[in-house]
């Protein structure tokens, strides 16, 4: 029985991972990074309206806020155009509320609506004539679209730095290029802090003035890290 040939193959490959674990280094790598930035106008209104109730029994809660959660609804769908100005439910609940001893003492529930946009003033109007819901908080946003080219155009500013400083730093150090190895790329943007009010103690009412509000700018960043080879 020959045993000296599987030793010699387990052996052979023992040495071939050593040879690998030990393989020096790649040379000339550079680590570096660019980022670009750009401000745009946030184009997107979100508001939303909540009503809420009281009582000893929770299915008269219930139905009291159902009956002022479809008299706006039914308010809000005759302004609502799809992209323009978009209306859901939101948050929709009904809970108990407890005394020292941890009894039940009544009922408290909320009903929500949600109201947004890209038309700012017909958002913020049509916010004003809905009927027994108070705006309890209102912010603005990018849209997908507008995102999406800002991310876009910045991208490509971005790219081409990183291009820039890679063969400005190759030329630097004598070489006459350079070699992509590792690039990762990241988008995010950041907006100014929403705008929250407080709820007042007596809701809106058809007619009313529409919500002041006026929009800010959100910052687009792109930025593109990773390593390069000088050749």
């Amino acid at each position: 029985m020959n045993l000296r040939a599987p030793l010699m193959f387990i052996v052979a490959l023992a040495c071939g991972a050593a040879s690998a674990q030990v393989a020096p280094p790649p040379e000339n790598v550079v680590q570096l990074s660019s980022t670009a930035a750009v401000e745009v106008a946030q184009d997107t209104l979100e508001i939303h309206l909540q009503a809420t109730r009281e009582g000893a029994d929770p299915a008269r809660v219930q139905a009291d806020l159902r009956a002022v959660l479809e008299a706006a609804l039914a308010q809000a769908r005759r302004e609502a155009q799809p992209g323009v100005l978009d209306v859901r439910t939101g948050t929709f609940s009904v809970l108990p509320r407890y005394s020292r001893e941890r009894r039940i003492t009544g009922w408290q529930g909320t009903a929500e609506l949600v109201l947004e946009g890209t038309d700012i003033a017909r958002v913020s109007e049509a916010a004003g004539r809905v009927p027994g819901l108070v705006v309890v908080d209102a912010s603005f946003r990018l849209s997908r679209e507008r995102r999406e080219r800002a991310e876009h155009d910045v991208q490509a500013q971005a790219i081409a730095q990183f291009r820039a400083k890679a063969s400005d730093i190759a030329r630097s150090f004598g070489f006459n290029g350079y070699g992509l190895r590792e690039i990762s790329v990241n988008a995010q943007d950041a907006g100014l802090p929403r705008m929250r009010m407080v709820a007042s103690a007596a809701p809106s009412a058809p007619g009313d003035a529409a919500l002041p509000v006026e929009a800010g700018k959100t910052a687009v960043t792109v930025n593109v890290s990773g390593s390069v080879q000088l050749r």
